[in-house]
This record gives structure tokens, C-alpha cells and sequence, in this order.
């Protein structure tokens, strides 16, 4: 469960993704220094999109919609090293992932008090498999047409991240769906 690592250290950047130091991962969030994540978005080949509800225990953003899987890299690991490991740790299977770019969003969550700030690096890739994935991170998923995630976006949009509102700008920008 992503709670239990709670006390893992993020690395803080600028806006330049040079690294300044590293703090644990919640007072990071609680001061919303600016630090390296990694988000992964993953196709099928009927072009739908594999989204998740955050689980309802998370610390931060709990049972809120989002992309496929997030996290953080750790000291030393690449952002492509984060987004395997935590596609892995989260949905439970491999796959070829691509960089696709990256943005910095600041987002606070209420419920939580806390603040994400972060520089994040989105990866792709595409799945076609059966998996089975940790019910300790995620409380739901589902596959869906990127067209249809719009469209319920734009209708509540308070069922999802703000970090996936700004993936899918990006995603429909660069024509990727």
C-alpha cells in the first residue's frame, strides 16, 4: 500500500528538473515543494484507455479517478525505472512503455490538506492481457474510449485528478487518441 511508504523520499527539482535535495514524501506534499513524478497512460488495441480509482485509504486523492498508474521516482532510479516499477507494483504486469512528455502542475486536495507539486514525466504503452491489480492501491478500474472519458470529464469533473485533466489535454493535443 502506497501508505506505507509514506516516509520514502521524493526527489525535489526546479523547473528545470534539476535536482535540489530530497524530502520525505508527505512533508514534501504538505509544503508542496516541487518534486519528480511519473504518471503512465495504457492503450488496448480497441484504443480504450485503462484508468484507475485511487484507493479509498490513499493519503491523498483517495478514490479519485486517474490515469492508469503514479508515483514517484526514488533516489537514483529513472523516471522510466519509476513507471515500470509502479506499473508493476499497482497493475501487476509488464509492458514496453514510451515517454511522451512531461509538464509541472501544482493541485491541492482539500480533503487532505495536502499539496501535489510536481514535475511529471507521462509514459505510454499498450496492454492487451488479463492481470489482476493490488487492491491495496487501487479501489476500481475500467477500460474506456478516450472520446467517452471526455465526455464524463467535462460532466463531473470532480471525480478525477487534476493531473489526468492536463494528461488528456496533452494526449488529445499530440493526437494521441
Amino acid at each position: 500500500m502506497e501508505d506505507l511508504n509514506i516516509q520514502e523520499e521524493v526527489v525535489l527539482v526546479n523547473e528545470h528538473n534539476e535536482v535540489s535535495g530530497y524530502r520525505e514524501k508527505l512533508d514534501a506534499h504538505q509544503k508542496g515543494l516541487l518534486h519528480r513524478a511519473i504518471s503512465v497512460i495504457i492503450f488496448n488495441d480497441k484504443g480504450e484507455m485503462l484508468i484507475q480509482q485511487r484507493g479509498l485509504k490513499k493519503y491523498h486523492w483517495a478514490g479519485i479517478w486517474s490515469n492508469t498508474c503514479c508515483s514517484h521516482p526514488r533516489k537514483g532510479e529513472t523516471f522510466k525505472e519509476a513507471a515500470e516499477r509502479r506499473l508493476f507494483e499497482e497493475l501487476g504486469f509488464k509492458t514496453p512503455l514510451t515517454e511522451a512528455f512531461h509538464f509541472i502542475y501544482k493541485a491541492y486536495d482539500e480533503p487532505s490538506g495536502l499539496t501535489e507539486h510536481e514535475y511529471d514525466t507521462v509514459f505510454t504503452g499498450t496492454f492487451n492481457n488479463t492481470f489482476e491489480f493490488n487492491k491495496n492501491e487501487i479501489a476500481a478500474i475500467s477500460w474506456i474510449q478516450p472520446q467517452e472519458l471526455e465526455k464524463d470529464m467535462d460532466l463531473h469533473p470532480e471525480k478525477y485528478s487534476f493531473w489526468f485533466k492536463i494528461i488528456m489535454t496533452e494526449l488529445k493535443n499530440k493526437k494521441v487518441f
